[in-house]
């Protein structure tokens, strides 16, 4: 799941891969907006088919939050 979502995050932000790591803060370290960040969830839903609750995205903070939601989600 971890690389699926670096490959999404590459196309949002432009960072080196090795840059992204689980405790990567999408805003702080990544440098994402917060339109950015709701475009990049869109896209996560539709390449994992799994359907984001919006009040829990808004408590995803790094890149670890991201990916154990989405494990549990799947």
């Amino acid at each position: 799941m971890l690389e699926k979502l670096t490959d999404i995050i590459l196309r949002y932000v432009e960072v080196k891969k090795e840059d992204i790591k689980p405790e990567s803060r999408f805003m702080e370290d990544l440098g994402f907006t917060s339109y950015d960040f709701m475009s990049m969830l869109g896209e996560v839903e539709d390449e994992l088919n799994v359907e984001i609750n919006q009040e829990e995205a808004a408590n995803i903070r790094t890149v670890q939050e991201a990916v154990d939601y989405l494990e549990k989600i799947s």
